[in-house]
């Protein structure tokens, strides 16, 4: 989930920054960036999911993490903008605008940013706190 607020965050900012939506192309509505989105996040839960298995999970995984969410959030707008207006032109140029424009950059970031904190967590073993008198010794 935090990957997914970092993201819908990053991206209102940049839309705010440069006054100008991330995707602008009319009549596509809002499927491709809902596609995109769900796509980002399944591909970063998998990939998060794969590193956390490992015992001791390295943070250089958060480079592969953050790559596949980012092409996987190309990849989903690419396809939904594609079945949508039906011209690969249209589609390839959605996409190249979402990498020059900031947007996946901004996913790239949130995404390393994310799978960070959920390795830091995994390496530190933390677990929801704990009061005195919950302790199982006093039972």
């Amino acid at each position: 989930m935090g990957f997914f607020a970092l993201a819908v965050f990053g991206l209102g900012a940049v839309s705010l920054l440069t006054d100008a939506e991330i995707i602008a192309v009319p009549g596509l509505g809002p499927v491709p960036g809902i596609i995109g989105m769900i796509s980002a996040v399944v591909g970063f839960a998998l990939m998060l999911l794969s590193a956390l298995r490992r015992q001791q999970p390295s943070f250089f995984a958060t480079i592969s993490i953050s790559l596949v969410a980012g092409l996987a959030h190309l990849t989903g707008v690419w396809v939904a903008v594609l079945s949508g207006s039906g011209s690969i032109v249209i589609a390839t140029a959605v996409a190249g605008d979402l990498v020059r424009g900031g947007a996946s950059a901004v996913l790239l970031l949130a995404a390393a940013i994310a799978a960070w904190g959920g390795i830091a967590l995994r390496r530190t073993r933390a677990a929801r706190p704990r009061w005195r008198w919950e302790s199982e010794d006093d039972e």
